[in-house]
């Protein structure tokens, strides 16, 4: 589990690409203190689990699976990443709760610096409308965000200079791919709202999308 608060980014060092997946090597580029086989990572967002540790590099088995659904597949040696450690029990929960399990892929569609700030536009697939809503969380390369606004497949960000100076998204470009993770308790309440009868009794549920749009639940 993590909070979505990129404590720094990496480099690919390189790409091992083979027929059941492919394992990254990648350097921090911050400190690292304690590294641990077996540890879990956060690499954009994506969840994985550190193999080998070797002068300050730590190498990343990724399958077939988690390259097609992510970007992680797109990675090329000096291409910067964003990293995460996982999240300790004792730890200040400041961003939201991030699984590391992409829920699909967005593009970058506007990027305008407004100020200090720098405003983000991404488009999104169908499959995540029910999950993004404005004021809601969200992870963009595994950074925890909040949504502007949103409209019709495509909401806005606002990046502040900490954020952007921290992580990758300074680095993005118009039409660039980004793993989305949507919030973990909203993915919830949508699944269980898809449960459209009482699986004892057989009757339609009175709690639905719209009955929770109505009450300002939804927008």
């Amino acid at each position: 589990m993590f909070t979505g608060l990129v404590e720094g980014r990496g480099s690919v060092l390189r790409v091992e690409e083979g027929p059941d997946g492919a394992r990254l090597w990648i350097v921090p580029t911050f400190p690292w203190p304690d590294p641990a086989l077996g540890e879990s990572i956060a690499v954009n967002g994506v969840c994985l689990t550190a193999a080998v540790w070797k002068e300050g590099t730590f190498s990343v088995d990724v399958s077939p699976e988690t390259l097609a659904r992510s970007t992680l597949g797109r990675l090329k040696p000096r291409q910067p990443v964003n990293l995460e450690r996982a999240l300790r029990l004792s730890d200040r929960l400041g961003g939201h709760l991030v699984t590391g399990h992409v829920d699909g892929l967005g593009t970058v569609t506007g990027k305008l610096p407004t100020g200090k700030f720098i405003r983000f536009s991404i488009s999104f697939p169908e499959s995540l409308t029910f999950y993004i809503l404005e004021k809601g969380s969200i992870a963009v390369d595994g950074v925890s965000l909040t949504v502007n606004q949103v409209r019709e497949r495509e909401f806005d960000l606002m990046i502040i200079p900490h954020t952007a100076a921290q992580t990758t998204l300074l680095d993005k470009k118009i039409g660039d791919p980004v793993n989305l993770e949507t919030d973990l308790i909203g993915k919830y309440v949508v699944h269980f709202l898809k449960r459209s009868r009482d699986e004892k009794t057989g009757e339609e549920s009175r709690i639905t999308a719209e009955f929770l749009t109505r009450h300002g639940f939804f927008r």
